[in-house]
């Protein structure tokens, strides 16, 4: 009855403790370490560390050589916090292993074991030595160590079982010491090191034995049992010699009994109760080190509490569906479970299922399966329940999935995807591509989502080859997931052909050879052939042999190529869809030379100088020249011979000709044909076509020339034409020479006029200043002799000032004008008279009224607005215009609140002052 009322009082406060995660048991945060203490009497205490962390906090005490300090009898120890603190310690009385231990309500911790010693040194040796004597100044050694020796020994190492030494060693610079760094086991064993010098040999040996201390490789874990579990822990270390375990409970070393099993590094405890909890520590010790593995044990007790794992509140299901509902209440020993729906225990049948682990699951739900369950937990030490709902859905299906679809590049099409579901669900619809999710935002090129909530449907904009593939939508819920796939052909023109080759190439053929490119899901039906030159605009098709060139086709003959020209070729493909991209070009070839075949065209000629036949023609383009050594063939003979003279011009560049012969009678007439040739032979010949020799100049100068001024700057120079025949040369037309006698400004001038035209109107000359001009015959070979020079005067300029003053009256269509006569400067030429220039606008036509009077009346529309402009009019030319001055139209002035009135002759005088004041005020401004 005690232990069952001990039972019961503590198990309500360790749980809550354990389950609210407050209490701790100790875990060293410092330990001690061994200690060398020195013999210095400045240092009068030593001081071993020792801390740890627990709720509540742990309180420390000590053991010296296994044996608890009784801190009350001996005055020299002290705690400091959890340290030990040893005053003036002895060397023979606190000499020794020291240990912690802290302890809290869950057990007691010990620390490693720390060693404290003292560190001494002893006096040499009293054996006498002998007496040195030294002369002043003179060196003295004084020997201490090794005894007299002879020879700086030879020093190797080896070692006795014949395995090689560690590549890791290192010697000395004498070899004398051999370090071997980060010593292993298989280092362990016997070295010799062996000395040698020119009197003899000496050797040691010595044995290295490894050892290491106890290291972890498996440890104890915290564990928290429900009781009567068992507990099983183990422990496991390595070293050399291998270790021996101890385990400790709460610092007290644990030993066998009916239900606890000791056996090395294994502890097993069966039927646990309350009071086996605590703080556990197996060591592993050998004779170099003992070391702890910590770990904390809680036998839990309790009733069924589901306030940290509540059955879910609501757990949602489609029809058809499968459930399970899961009841994980926290009971030690754990608690036997049992499901009730409403007040209806659930017994497990065909589609309920009880599992051990205490959960429900329901296979095939139903409408009729929603509800509340609630799980009930029991142990002996009491009862607990929760309750959840299952709320069951309607299930998602869908109802136009995307089907396969046959399409041509370019087209835009829509993929369906439509569902059904429950209302309070919300679906999400998810495409794929070949395996991969379509980025709507990053597509958003080709694809887009359209539709409602409900609809998934995806539209493919401008659908491209690569978008053939596998489209699979999947639509998402909380609840599942479903999916529909199709296949969807996309067929395009052809690709380019591949490996375009020339096989064979002559003078106007070559032999092509080429592989399909791919048929992008539409077969190739044609291929067409296209060659490219330097003398060509782009590429172009040309005629082949076979001349169809089917899908199946993948060579053919080219012809009609043109002979000694440097030729690309491609291919590309058609199929129902179209035409597709041109394969690569072949590689650059030239076809072979052959005589040429096309003649010269536009044979001409003539001109040139006497005794000259000057032939031209057209130049065959580099294209058509056929090979090297091009050249042209020129052909002629008087009109009415037999014979040809017949010469080559080797320029490729040549259109012209010329053949010099004394005996040529000038502009006699020649039949002249020209032809081709280059390395391979002679081509054919052009047509024959008349072409005239040479002449002389004209042999005659014009008579009767005459010159007269017209006005500042300009003048006419007539002639009376020459009268042709053979002996005095042809005339073609006359050269007009003009130029002053100004030695300043000296001006020659020439112009020519074709035909028989014998009079020249020359413009753009200066005022008042005299020419001289003379007049020549020209024709083919040059001008003929000059008349003598005639001269004329220009008139002086026409008058700068513009006129001023102008007055103008409106009368309904009538509109006088008045304006002040100008007078001239004595360098310009006297006022005859003015010109009037009237237009409606800046577009519309000029009117011109001429007057040798200071006022004019025109006759103007009524409804019209006119600009109008006065000039003067002189010997010299047209001298300078007014300003542009605006009429306006009858109706503007009336609306502006202006009187035009039709004055009588006594009234004209006041009239002129009025419109002065209104109207030529405003224009001046």
């Amino acid at each position: 009855m005690r232990l069952l009322w001990k039972l019961v009082i503590l198990l309500p406060l360790i749980n809550s403790c354990a389950g609210d995660g407050l209490l701790s048991r100790p875990i060293f945060t410092q330990e001690p370490h061994d200690v060398i203490f020195p013999l210095d009497l400045s240092k009068s205490e030593v001081i071993l560390k020792c801390a740890a962390n627990g709720y509540p906090s742990p309180h420390y005490r000590w053991k010296q050589n296994g044996t608890d300090i009784d801190f009350t009898m001996s005055y020299h120890y002290r705690l400091d916090g959890g340290s030990l603190a040893i005053s003036s310690p002895y060397t023979d009385q606190d000499i020794g292993m020291y240990q912690c231990l802290a302890t809290n309500l869950l057990g007691t911790t010990l620390s490693r074991k720390a060693k404290l010693q003292f560190a001494y040194i002893e006096d040499f040796e009293t054996k006498t030595r002998s007496t040195v004597s030294v002369r002043e100044g003179q060196g003295v050694v004084l020997l201490c160590g090794p005894p007299p020796h002879f020879g700086v020994p030879d020093i190797s190492w080896r070692r006795l079982d014949g395995s090689p030494l560690p590549g890791k060693v290192k010697y000395s610079k004498s070899q004398a010491i051999l370090e071997i760094p980060n010593f292993q086991q298989e280092d362990e064993g016997f070295y010799e090191c062996i000395a040698s010098n020119l009197r003899g040999r000496n050797l040691a040996k010595g044995q290295l034995i490894f050892y290491a201390p106890p290291e972890w490789e498996q440890k104890i874990q915290n564990t928290y049992l429900s009781i009567y579990d068992n507990l099983l822990w183990e422990c496991k270390a390595s070293g050399k010699p291998n270790p021996w375990y101890t385990w400790l409970k709460n610092g007290e070393r644990l030993n066998p009994e009916e239900r606890i099993q000791i056996e090395n590094g294994t502890l097993i405890i069966t039927m646990l109760n309350v009071s086996d909890s605590g703080v556990y520590q197996c060591a592993a010790e050998n004779k170099y080190q003992i070391i702890y593995a910590n770990a904390e044990l809680r036998v839990l007790a309790s009733a069924p509490d589901f306030s940290k794992s509540p059955v879910k509140k609501n757990s949602f299901v489609q029809v058809g569906g499968d459930i399970v509902i899961e009841c994980k209440p926290n009971a030690f020993p754990r608690a036997a479970i049992s499901w009730k729906r409403g007040t209806e225990t659930l017994r497990q049948n065909k589609r309920i299922f009880l599992p051990e682990d205490g959960s429900l699951k329901i296979y095939n739900v139903t409408r009729s399966d929603a509800g509340s369950y609630t799980c009930i937990a029991t142990n002996q030490f009491g009862t607990a329940k929760n309750t959840g709902s299952l709320i069951v859905k309607e299930r998602t299906i869908i109802t136009v999935p995307p089907s396969k679809m046959d399409v041509t590049v370019g087209e835009s099409i829509v993929l369906p995807c439509q569902v059904s579901h429950d209302p309070s669900i919300e679906v999400v619809f998810v495409w794929f591509f070949n395996g991969d999710v379509i980025d709507l935002k990053k597509g958003m090129a080709h694809f887009e989502r359209i539709g409602g909530e409900s609809v998934g449907d995806l539209m493919i904009r401008n659908i491209q080859l690569n978008h053939s593939g596998k489209y699979l939508c999947t639509v998402q819920t909380t609840l599942e997931s479903l999916s529909a796939v199709a296949d969807i052909i996309v067929r395009g023109p052809p690709g380019p052909p591949e490996d375009v080759e020339v096989e064979e190439i002559s003078s106007t053929t070559s032999q092509l050879r080429w592989r399909a490119g791919p048929d992008n899901n539409s077969p190739i039906q044609i291929f067409t052939i296209q060659t490219r030159t330097p003398f060509s605009v782009g590429w172009q098709a040309v005629a082949t042999v076979p001349e169809i060139l089917n899908g199946k086709t993948y060579n053919a003959t080219v012809v009609g190529l043109s002979p000694w020209v440097e030729y690309e070729f491609r291919v590309v493909a058609g199929n129902s869809i179209g035409i597709g991209e041109p394969s690569k070009p072949s590689e650059l070839l030239r076809t072979k030379a052959s005589v040429p075949a096309v003649a010269p065209v536009n044979i001409n000629g003539g001109g040139g100088s006497r005794s000259e036949l000057v032939i031209t023609w057209e130049s065959i383009p580099e294209e058509l020249q056929n090979g090297e050594g091009f050249g042209y063939i020129v052909m002629f003979r008087p009109v009415g011979s037999t014979t040809w003279t017949k010469e080559k011009v080797a320029s490729v560049e040549s259109s012209r000709f010329v053949y010099r012969n004394e005996s040529i009678i000038p502009l006699s007439p020649f039949e002249v044909k020209v032809g081709v040739y280059n390395n391979e032979g002679e081509g054919s010949l052009s047509t024959v076509t008349i072409v005239y020799s040479g002449e002389d100049e004209p042999q005659l100068a014009p008579r009767g020339t005459s010159v007269q001024s017209f006005s500042a700057s300009e003048m006419e120079v007539s002639w009376n034409a020459i009268a042709w025949n053979r002996n005095t040369g042809r005339v073609l037309g006359y050269e007009v020479l003009y130029w002053t006698d100004d030695s300043k400004e000296s001006m020659i001038g020439k112009i020519r006029v074709s035909g028989n035209v014998t009079t020249k109107n020359i413009t753009g000359l200066k005022a008042n200043t005299i020419y001289f001009a003379s007049v020549r015959a020209y024709n083919t070979a040059g001008t003929g002799p000059s008349s003598l020079p005639v001269n004329v005067t220009t008139k002086k300029s026409p008058p700068s000032q513009p006129p001023a003053n102008i007055a103008w009256k409106l009368t309904n269509s009538k509109l006088c004008l008045n304006w002040e006569h100008v007078k001239t400067m004595e360098n310009e030429s006297e006022v005859l008279g003015y010109k009037i220039l009237y237009r409606q606008n800046r577009q519309s036509k000029t009117h011109i009224l001429e007057t040798n009077n200071t006022s004019a009346e025109l006759l103007v529309p009524f409804e019209e607005d006119y600009l109008i402009e006065i000039r003067t009019v002189s010997d010299g030319g047209d001298g300078s215009s007014s300003e542009e001055i605006r009429i306006p139209k009858m109706s503007s002035l009336s609306s502006r609140g202006i009187q035009v009135l039709e004055p009588s002759t006594h009234f004209l005088s006041i009239v002129i002052v009025i419109f002065y004041c209104f109207a030529i005020q405003p224009l001046i401004q």
